[in-house]
């Protein structure tokens, strides 16, 4: 049966930490130089309609250091762009490749893909989630301090698809997340629900980040959301990440932002070039866990079976 990750809820806690831990693995072979290419002869597909750096760069290196290739597709340089119903197009596409990535605005049109797709299909970033930056993220923290269950993580600023991807993350893996936001910003209201006593909601930041193990934000206006800069910019300011509230936080916690980072705004210099910031690892870490991710959609979790570090 065909597999998708649109969301963070398509795995099981189990299946994420072997992600993860799969995707610790495959770094380490890349450092050793050792050569791993069981796509060789894949294509990915991958459909942008918002744009990227992080996320291109990643996706197209794993499928080449995984001896596949990747075709991108802009909304310009497709039938997409001139009104050609997301349905045809996924029939077409998952014909011609063995799996899609598509990064975009509306949740519903990757749904629909999906539902049109012969091949798995993967959630790039859409306005509702982005749960390829939580691989990334837990691979990250995993990393530095180990298990993440039963830590608390503080995500600060805009209930956006990120907070909403650190909410199922919370709920898949048991750590208790403290959601600090303005009124008018929260997460989805469903989202909260389901997630019961795993999210709590505050609109004091330093709630949400006194002892807390990891501390996460983003941008206050993603894309798309430009001419609202301004009235964000007055609502935000309280939660910005800097020296004072990372001290509320332990010693030993981390920051990450997904960025880009908009240095004065949500976090100030001194946090994102500071010692507890793990940002650059992060980044990195786009791209073993999405070649952890192909090899999971592409050939299962038996596939990981095969090559090991020396």
């Amino acid at each position: 049966m065909t597999r998708h990750f649109l969301s963070l809820l398509d795995l099981t806690g189990e299946e994420i930490q072997a992600l993860v831990a799969r995707a610790g693995q495959l770094k380490e072979m890349q450092r050793r130089g050792q050569r791993h290419e069981p796509l060789r002869g894949r294509v990915l597909g991958m459909i942008f309609e918002k744009s990227s750096t992080r996320t291109r760069v990643a996706f197209e290196t794993a499928m080449a250091q995984f001896g596949g290739s990747a075709i991108f597709l802009s909304a310009r340089d497709t039938q997409l762009g001139r009104g050609e119903p997301i349905e045809d197009t996924a029939r077409v596409l998952s014909r011609m490749v063995d799996a899609v990535m598509i990064r975009t605005y509306e949740h519903q049109k990757l749904e629909t893909f999906a539902r049109h797709s012969r091949v798995p299909v993967i959630n790039a970033l859409t306005d509702r989630e982005h749960p390829c930056q939580l691989l990334a993220d837990l691979q990250t923290y995993q990393e530095h301090r180990g298990e993440i269950r039963g830590r608390k993580v503080a995500w600060l600023g805009d209930g956006n698809n990120m907070c909403h991807s650190y909410i199922h993350a919370a709920v898949r893996l048991g750590f208790q997340l403290y959601i600090a936001c303005p009124e008018g910003y929260d997460p989805l209201p469903e989202m909260l629900q389901a997630a019961g006593d795993h999210v709590t909601l505050t609109r004091d930041p330093f709630e949400a980040a006194r002892d807390a193990d990891l501390v996460v934000t983003d941008v206050w206006a993603s894309m798309g959301q430009e001419e609202e800069m301004e009235r964000r910019r007055r609502a935000f300011a309280p939660y910005q990440v800097n020296n004072t509230l990372m001290r509320v936080a332990k010693p030993e916690a981390l920051f990450m932002h997904c960025l880009p980072a908009h240095r004065g705004e949500e976090v100030t210099p001194a946090v994102l070039e500071g010692p507890q910031s793990v940002v650059w690892d992060e980044a990195e870490n786009r791209l073993h866990s999405q070649k952890a991710l192909l090899e999971f959609l592409l050939l299962g979790p038996q596939s990981w079976a095969g090559p090991r570090p020396p």
